[in-house]
């Protein structure tokens, strides 16, 4: 038997119970901010409304969202954190939530950023994308309403990574999240929105709760007038005098 052997100390017997010790201070839990006064445009609260609104009208039986709400990704501290304008989190029906903590219920898998005025631009952007990727976020898409030319651009995790699509990607819009597709619709008050459409064109919008109230408005008031087209011929018809068959022979 070797030194080393015959000196190494034998396993320690498990403890019965823990000793009742007498601490100098409490626990102190880490400390998790549920909100944080930051200044948003009218506009940009307008953009991300209707798309989180958009969102929940068509998710929200299968997914759970939420919108400028605190993601953490570290449950040892609270400087470690995002707030999207939009985010989802696939296979658990919408519930409502103060924060959002990676570590309890699984990274969003979409996340959406509007670039508004207040924003100070691409060193701050990357800086950003270095926080969603630690926080696992398998799509991210970043909107600039005033950039005409590339208004849409579409980071994909990959590796550990995040990998933006190339400008000339075919599948550049596609949201492979959700299975839609992104589409940029000019409204008449704010201006270019971001919008989810079923069709690679974009012509079949998905719809905000405005307009689904107003399409569903539009096909009532043609049911019944419909309604109303048969009840005056019935009427009519039960008006006319009765036309005798002869039998035949």
């Amino acid at each position: 038997m070797s030194a080393i052997a015959s000196t190494a100390r034998p396993p320690a017997a498990p403890r019965e119970q823990a000793r009742a010790h007498v601490y100098s201070r409490p626990p102190e839990p880490v400390y998790f901010p549920e909100s944080e006064e930051v200044p948003e445009t009218n506009r940009h609260l307008e953009l991300r409304t209707a798309l989180y609104l958009i969102l929940k009208r068509e998710l929200s039986h299968t997914a759970t969202l939420g919108s400028d709400q605190f993601v953490y990704w570290d449950p040892t501290t609270p400087k470690k954190r995002l707030a999207p304008d939009a985010f989802v989190r696939l296979g658990v029906p919408h519930w409502t939530f103060r924060t959002w903590k990676t570590w309890l219920h699984g990274a969003p898998d979409l996340a959406v950023e509007i670039v508004s005025e207040s924003d100070e631009g691409e060193p701050d952007w990357e800086e950003k994308l270095m926080r969603y990727r630690a926080a696992g976020i398998r799509e991210v898409v970043r909107f600039h309403p005033d950039d005409r030319g590339r208004p849409i651009r579409v980071w994909d995790a990959h590796d550990g990574d995040l990998v933006e699509r190339a400008p000339d990607d075919p599948e550049l819009r596609a949201c492979e999240a959700l299975g839609l597709w992104w589409t940029v619709v000019e409204d008449p008050s704010v201006g270019p929105m971001l919008r989810l459409a079923r069709d690679r064109g974009g012509h079949d919008l998905l719809p905000t709760p405005d307009e689904a109230e107003a399409k569903a408005r539009e096909a009532n008031r043609k049911l019944e007038a419909e309604v109303e087209a048969l009840r005056a011929e019935l009427a009519q018809a039960k008006g006319k005098p009765r036309t005798r068959r002869r039998s035949p022979g």
